[in-house]
């Protein structure tokens, strides 16, 4: 009996254990060491980084980025939410601080991360100059937007690096007219279109001529040149660099020539350029849009390791804009470049501005804490020294020289106050 009755038990057990509550859940998706998954952003914040860290760990990532693509990487990026605060597009300015970062760099070919939201052509040119004058092969990485000026610069390329949520901008001419700031292409537009009512009607609409009787030939000049200017740079950079090792068509497999390579690079840049294509300057271009045109894009996204360390420096560099008044940053692995803007209403007494920043040293990469006194001289705070009269910062550890005159410049034109 008793051997009968330890059966019994072990069924009801057996089966009790086989039952499962209707309202028992899933258990979540763990990782293979047993970890909840989480995105690269939401593992950042729990984290909690601070300002050395977050700088610590950009570099880490650019380092990465540098070892796996085995050539240099320049980053130049911008956060076009402070644009009511700071120049964050791409100026003469900028020139000084990217020359001044390439001179850290040794090697043949080089990757620039950039982040932008455009800015002057003229200055995109100047810095692609920069560019080729040291390097035999320069890539972009495009880990958020690059827009309007930053589009020319990208299509200077050897490589161009995207993923599915990278965007491109049109390179339409933006003229600024009367106060307003409108598209070259649809000025030019818009006036060809009353040309052509007036040639099929013989007659012109009277509420065109106070619109007619305030532009000058001048006016409609400047805005065909900023056209053929950004056209112009397109098309040449796309025939001189990225076509360079296109030799023969794909499809045929026949050799390509210098007049089809022409012809490619100025359609492309026409499709670009065409302001009724894309409708308004801020529309993004994405991988598909430049693919359709036939020009070739590398999706990172697809490469593993490739696409964690952008994404990880990429997010790094959105915190690093978010939780600071940074509103640029010009780096590579080794040494960088930081614009910071004076954030808040200007006080009424001068002695209520301080601007605190971090300065690294070129040499032996030692961050130290400068005080900028703005308006009128205020104690130094501990673990801080004076920002320098003669702008020669001496690195207190290794005695290494680097010149702040473009810093000074930019803290007293932000806070409209001079550093004593």
């Amino acid at each position: 009996m008793a051997k009968k009755a330890s059966k019994k038990a072990r069924k009801r057990v057996t089966k009790k254990a086989a039952k499962k509550p209707s309202s028992q859940k899933a258990p979540k998706k763990r990782t293979a060491s047993g970890t909840r998954r989480k995105g690269i952003y939401t593992e950042y914040l729990d984290a909690q980084l601070d300002f050395k860290q977050l700088n610590e760990e950009r570099r880490k990532q650019l380092a990465r980025i540098a070892q796996i693509r085995q050539r240099d990487v320049l980053v130049y990026a911008a956060d076009a939410r402070k644009s009511q605060h700071a120049e964050v597009s791409i100026v003469h300015d900028d020139l000084l601080a990217i020359n001044d970062q390439l001179s850290v760099l040794s090697g043949k070919d080089v990757d620039v991360i950039l982040d932008t939201p455009g800015g002057f052509a003229e200055v995109a040119e100047d810095i692609v100059k920069l560019l080729r004058t040291k390097f035999d092969r320069v890539g972009f990485i495009i880990p958020g937007q690059a827009k309007s000026a930053g589009t020319i610069m990208v299509m200077s390329g050897d490589e161009i690096l995207m993923e599915p949520a990278s965007s491109l901008g049109p390179i339409d001419a933006q003229v600024t007219r009367q106060g307003k700031v409108f598209s070259a292409h649809a000025f030019l537009e818009g006036l060809e279109r009353i040309k052509e009512e007036v040639d099929q009607t013989n007659k012109l609409n009277r509420a065109y001529i106070p619109i007619l009787q305030s532009i000058s030939p001048g006016e409609i000049q400047a805005c065909e040149n900023a056209q053929s200017f950004s056209k112009s740079l397109v098309s040449e950079w796309l025939q001189r660099y990225k076509f360079s090792r296109w030799e023969t068509h794909s499809d045929t497999g026949q050799p390509v020539t210098v007049e089809e390579k022409k012809a490619r690079a100025e359609e492309i840049a026409a499709k670009l350029c065409d302001h009724s294509r894309w409708l308004t300057h801020g529309r993004s271009i994405k991988i598909e849009h430049l693919r359709e045109m036939r020009l070739i894009i590398i999706d990172y996204s697809q490469k593993k390791d490739l696409c964690d360390s952008i994404r990880r420096y990429h997010v790094l560099l959105r915190m690093t804009f978010d939780g600071t008044p940074i509103y640029k940053v010009f780096e590579t692995p080794s040494s960088q470049i930081i614009r910071h803007v004076v954030v808040g209403q200007q006080p009424t007494k001068p002695t209520d501005v301080v601007c605190e920043l971090e300065v690294e040293c070129n040499q032996c990469h030692t961050n130290t804490k400068i005080q900028a006194n703005l308006g009128q001289k205020r104690p130094i705070k501990p673990g801080f020294i004076a920002f320098p009269r003669d702008n020669r910062f001496i690195c207190p550890i290794c005695a290494a020289e680097r010149p702040l005159d473009e810093l000074r410049r930019n803290i007293e034109g932000q806070a409209k106050l001079p550093i004593v």
